[in-house]
């Protein structure tokens, strides 16, 4: 799970930028590597991803950072039923 904390710019000043990244997570979308996107209230998104490995996470990071420059705090998941005994 990748949580982002935008920089805080005027939203104007990077609308481009901002429906480029939409349009990239889409794509995500689509493919299953984004499991699940929810809006934070004012900026930033949490995604649920799913990767094989750390090169593909930061891959995918460099990528958001490209459309929209943010801090990243990241928490790794297990998945469901796994915790479960």
């Amino acid at each position: 799970m990748v949580i982002s904390s935008p920089r805080p710019e005027r939203p104007s000043s990077v609308r481009a930028q901002q429906q480029a990244f939409w349009s990239w997570l889409d794509a995500l979308l689509e493919r299953g590597t984004v499991k699940s996107c929810l809006r934070k209230v004012g900026r930033g998104v949490i995604l649920v991803l799913e990767v094989d490995n750390h090169e593909e996470l930061h891959t995918l990071l460099n990528q958001w950072s490209e459309h929209v420059p943010a801090a990243f705090e990241i928490h790794a998941l297990l998945p469901e039923g796994t915790a479960r005994p």
